[in-house]
């Protein structure tokens, strides 16, 4: 044993001895074979220059990279796409903030100016011919940079929540937001192309003066191009605004929506309840939006939302404003407060406003209710009866809504103060159960994603 021991050692020996004047002489590199004692081992080193190839993985098999196929990449990835991402509520808070395409040009010219040549080029129609090259591409870069950022950031409608699908469509005109997107890509692609050929105009330029034409050439068509397309990215701003500025809806809060015929209150019994502010005139369609307040009670926070009017019509006949009431209702998980006006000052009809409560009512059976028959200080001792309601004298179920309005509502009167007690303490029952229901969903979906 002690024997194979120091014949194994020898070998180890004479292998060392034999790498190290491998690797110490050259020859042996271009010979395909070296010498381990008596046996002889492939080098591996028989090519005299290397090919080095990068890979990606493409559906769980390599696929090689050229620098053409890089190239090639690059181009198709120059081509953006807006975030398909399922976006929760809260998506429009996070919109970049959007420059006016005047601003985004004279910053774009203004750093272009600046980029110089490369240092050392002697001939001086190279060295201009290098500088134009170099600022028509800055300038390129410059303009097409920020409305790349602005299509990757502006979310796909697709994938938002569908109240937010229904705020762009209702507030900006249905198909309006895409187009504004599609026109600020139309653009960036229309710089990076005009560009990208203007650049390399100049920079095959033979002379100083020809470097020089060619540069003010490109520079002054991506600047029409600009001034001539650019409006589109002053749409986004106002886009950005308008849906920057709409209320942010928590799921996980509950909600108390106020809904009714126009003019009938809501915004007064807001301005009560919550901390929302809205106007208050005596005109229909006064909210031409959705208001968010909050209120508090017993240290817990509660959300309240001003809807729109609706008025008694077919929803093929509802402006966007009365849609938009109807989006609230549908995709947001919200407690119903109800306000009929009986007294005749809003405009509406005690009839139309029951055929409008009724339909309402119906549609939405699931949600949590509660009725309040508003400015009850202006009720006389006979109901209000419109001309255009002398058809409905014998509906015994109108005659009850225009005397009382519906079953078990509160009556209360903001001037008086009549009734405002007994609604808060409504309205405080009514969020603490839908609190409830939204914790006993929350409870089950979370045990479906256990299982």
């Amino acid at each position: 044993m002690k024997g194979f021991r120091c014949f194994i050692r020898q070998h180890q020996c004479q292998a060392a001895l034999s790498f190290k004047s491998f690797l110490g002489n050259p020859k042996l590199l271009s010979g395909r074979c070296v010498h381990v004692g008596d046996v002889k081992h492939p080098t591996g080193f028989s090519c005299k220059s290397m090919q080095t190839s990068s890979y990606e993985v493409v559906k769980g098999s390599y696929k090689p990279t050229t620098a053409a196929t890089a190239v090639a990449e690059e181009e198709t990835n120059t081509k953006v796409q807006p975030s398909l991402e399922i976006e929760s509520l809260g998506a429009f808070q996070k919109l970049p903030m959007v420059m006016q395409s005047v601003d985004i040009l004279s910053s774009a010219m203004r750093k272009a100016r600046r980029v110089s040549p490369t240092k050392g080029i002697a001939n001086i129609a190279k060295r201009e011919r290098n500088k134009g090259a170099k600022q028509l591409d800055s300038l390129m870069k410059e303009l097409a940079a920020p409305l790349k950022v602005y299509i990757e950031k502006f979310p796909d409608k697709k994938g938002l929540h569908p109240y937010e699908r229904s705020l762009i469509e209702l507030t900006l005109g249905d198909g309006n937001y895409e187009e504004v997107i599609r026109r600020v890509d139309s653009l960036r692609k229309k710089v990076v192309s005009v560009g990208k050929e203007h650049a390399s105009l100049c920079a095959k330029s033979l002379s100083k003066r020809e470097a020089e034409e060619r540069l003010n050439q490109g520079t002054c068509k991506l600047e029409e191009i600009f001034h001539r397309e650019g409006k589109a990215v002053d749409e986004l701003v106002n886009i950005a605004k308008t849906l920057r500025a709409m209320p942010v809806v928590q799921l996980e809060t509950p909600t108390l929506c106020l809904v009714g015929a126009p003019n009938v209150g809501k915004s007064s019994l807001v301005r009560l309840l919550s901390s929302g502010k809205p106007e208050i005139c005596n005109y229909p369609f006064t909210t031409r939006g959705v208001l968010m307040g909050h209120i508090v009670m017993n240290h817990q926070r509660f959300q309240v939302t001003d809807t729109p009017g609706l008025l008694s019509r077919s929803d093929e006949k509802r402006n966007n404003l009365e849609k938009l009431t109807l989006a609230v209702l549908s995709h947001l998980p919200t407690a119903i407060l109800y306000v009929h006006d009986l007294s005749g000052e809003c405009g509406t009809s005690p009839s139309d406003q029951c055929m409008i409560y009724k339909e309402i009512r119906r549609r939405f059976k699931e949600h949590l209710w509660l009725d309040v028959v508003s400015k009850c200080d202006l009720l006389q001792g006979s109901p209000v009866i419109f001309a255009s309601e002398e058809n409905d004298i014998d509906d015994s179920e109108v005659t009850q809504y225009r005397k009382e309005g519906p079953d078990g509502a509160i009556r209360v009167s903001v001037k008086t103060e009549e009734g405002l007690g007994e609604l808060k303490e409504s309205v405080h029952e009514l969020l603490a159960t839908q609190m409830e229901r939204i914790r006993s969903k929350e409870n089950v979906a979370d045990g479906e994603a256990l299982t």
